[in-house]
């Protein structure tokens, strides 16, 4: 290609290049900070603009289109408009009110490429392209100017992504096993996103969107034999002050350089109130414990004498919250259950009154049925001046993009009242929220794990924490205590938990959650004081986080470090395995540390509650060999006394 001008932006990683080739007459490269990734944006024969991206020297993503369709068939931006480019470096330091660390580093140089339609163009005038490339991923959105006169309707998007390769991936897949591994070319029709993309033994990716403020939320889909995923999402119209979702590309060198990526959140605005008041932590549920009894003889309930001996359980411990869910007010679905004034409110009062003296915040279960039938807004500053603590949503309706406005307008809400939330059952995917709303501490982006045995397996939870929780603070109500072999006598799931007593302790810590939701009755958590005191160490927020191994459906080892204490989970699939874990994260010095594993003879379906524990001395330099049975765990924590 013979170049005719080179213009070398020092100090961003860009490079704009025009040259005679009939492609195109401009191209743009934008790289990362470490200059280890980068884009390069332009047009192809017949004047679209696509992108391309690489990530460590090798191309993932090959030529891909960018851009809208209007209903008059006009592609936005099209070849013949005029174009103008702007650039810029951020380096910052983003401190979350709580989350996987302490702070995050905000690093990325962007470009902007600014469009303007031809004098004789019936529809839009102007039209922005951002893009955004950061160590850990890429970014770009779309902006329809403030001075926009015109209101175009979209046909489609036409943004694309064109894999290099019959890589191999996983998706979300509701509340039932995420899809996948999956060959590209054997993919078809609709999937949902995240989308986890292994390219290679040292290339991964994960395909999702930020800070989706209009429009539907991100829906892929792909023909089989093919390479190639479309962008099937896309808002009604174009009009002034049109901002897209950032559509977003995550990327690491292993998978839990996926876990540990901050780039959704880092895409959405700060927050524009003082959220000191957030404090994430622990809780216990009477959802789970309904119909279990004790060795005395007390029968659990979802009423006032049971929620007493649980908050005084979560005091004991000190644990945050104790969450009331459904019925509370009156049965959920019945249109005439006030959720303010119905059946047992007037306990709910008194409860709260007592849980403020053990200083344990109170959760109140609302769903659509009587969020929409009573004032909402109303319903939600009562809850506020009860004292409550936050409310879990339930069972909204709506298309996804009336349900995405409706978690808006419900999060702001309960943020003008100091509530936190939690939205259940088929919510809209997180996009960052937390971020702008730390109130929005977690959702059940996943199904809860006691919620259907369909999902209820080892290998479900070590796909999910790769997917799923990519994408943000899941709500997966792990660490249950009650593992009898036969059915046991909880109202809502009888069933038996196919699961290890330390894998069950592991996975309350590897999941990422402002709220950690426990659904076990304090008596079976006494019964095993080790496991207990692990999951009462988890003290949040955490002041570091790092997945330290792991492989998608198999396994994983993640530590969150604590005021007190480095406390390092693993947890593994259907198969038993041995894992050397690295203790290089520690600092200088020898530790004292308590290292809980299974049993010999344990097993997920046999033998769950077998464990053992031992005392060990560490530094810097060691590595600790765990044994994990099939569907178990294990669990570190190394004290900083």
């Amino acid at each position: 290609m013979k170049i005719y001008l080179l213009l070398a932006v020092i100090g961003i990683g860009l490079s704009c290049v025009t040259s005679c080739s009939n492609r195109s007459d401009e191209v743009y490269i934008l790289s990362s900070p470490d200059g280890r990734l980068s884009l390069t944006i332009q047009k192809d024969s017949i004047g679209l603009w696509e992108y391309s991206f690489i990530g460590n020297g090798e191309e993932l993503i090959k030529n891909s289109h960018l851009g809208y369709e209007s209903v008059q068939d006009e592609m936005i931006p099209s070849g013949d408009w005029s174009v103008s480019v702007s650039e810029r470096s951020h380096d910052g330091i983003w401190k979350p009110v709580w989350g996987k660390r302490e702070q995050v580093k905000d690093l990325y140089n962007e470009l902007t490429l600014s469009f303007v339609a031809p004098t004789d163009q019936q529809g839009l005038k102007a039209f922005e392209m951002v893009f955004r490339v950061y160590n850990d991923g890429v970014a770009f959105r779309y902006m329809v100017p403030d001075s926009e006169k015109k209101i175009v309707g979209v046909k489609r998007e036409l943004t694309q992504y064109d894999f290099a390769g019959n890589y191999t991936a996983w998706f979300y897949n509701g509340e039932h096993h995420n899809l996948g591994p999956d060959k590209l070319a054997e993919v078809e029709g609709r999937r949902y996103p995240v989308m986890t993309v292994q390219a290679g033994e040292n290339q991964f990716m994960a395909v999702h969107e930020a800070n989706l403020m209009e429009g539907e939320p991100l829906v892929l889909t792909s023909r089989k034999g093919e390479l190639l995923f479309e962008v099937s999402s896309k808002p009604s119209e174009l009009k002034a002050g049109n901002v897209s979702a950032w559509r977003v590309l995550l990327y690491g060198t292993a998978p839990g350089n996926l876990v540990d990526s901050h780039l959704i959140e880092l895409l959405n605005p700060d927050p524009k109130d003082d959220f000191s008041w957030v404090k994430p932590g622990l809780a216990v549920w009477d959802w789970r414990i309904n119909g279990a009894v004790t060795d005395d003889g007390f029968r659990y309930t979802m009423s006032y004498p049971s929620w007493i001996r649980m908050v005084d359980f979560a005091a004991e411990q000190g644990f945050r919250y104790l969450v009331l869910d459904a019925n509370w007010y009156g049965p959920e679905f019945e249109a005439d259950s006030d959720p303010v004034t119905g059946a047992k409110a007037k306990d709910v009062q008194r409860l709260l009154a007592y849980a403020k003296e053990k200083g344990v915040g109170i959760w109140l279960y609302l769903n659509d049925v009587g969020g929409k039938k009573f004032p909402i807004e109303k319903t939600l500053r009562q809850y506020g001046e009860w004292g409550a603590a936050g409310i879990k949503y339930g069972f909204m309706n709506g298309t996804p993009e009336e349900k995405n406005h409706w978690t808006q307008k419900i999060t702001r809400l309960c943020a003008e009242n100091k509530l936190l939330v939690d939205f259940h059952d088929g919510p809209v995917h997180p996009y960052g929220q937390m971020r702008t709303w730390p109130n929005a501490v977690t959702r059940e982006f996943c199904h809860a794990q006691l919620d259907a045995h369909r999902v209820f397996e080892p290998k479900t939870f070590v796909t999910t924490v790769f997917v799923n929780m990519l994408a943000g603070p899941v709500d997966m109500n792990n660490g249950m205590f009650d593992l009898r072999q036969g059915p046991t006598t909880r109202i809502d799931e009888s069933q038996p938990v196919p699961s290890t007593l330390v894998s069950e302790t592991a996975r309350t810590l590897i999941t990422f959650s402002g709220v950690t939701i426990l659904p076990d009755i304090p008596e079976m958590y006494h019964k095993y004081p080790e496991l207990l005191n692990f999951i009462s160490a988890e003290k949040m927020p955490w002041k570091e986080s790092k997945t330290l191994s792991g492989k998608i459906g198999e396994y994983i080892v993640m530590m969150r470090e604590t005021a007190d204490d480095y406390l390092v989970a693993a947890v593994t699939n259907e198969e038993e395995r041995t894992l050397s874990i690295p203790l290089s994260f520690l600092p200088d010095g020898t530790y004292h540390a308590q290292l809980i594993l299974d049993g010999d003879d344990a097993h997920y379906l046999t033998n769950r509650e077998s464990y053992q524990v031992k005392v060990l001395k560490v530094k810097p330099s060691d590595n600790v060999s765990v044994k994990l049975a099939a569907g178990g765990g294990a669990c570190l924590r190394i004290s900083k006394r």
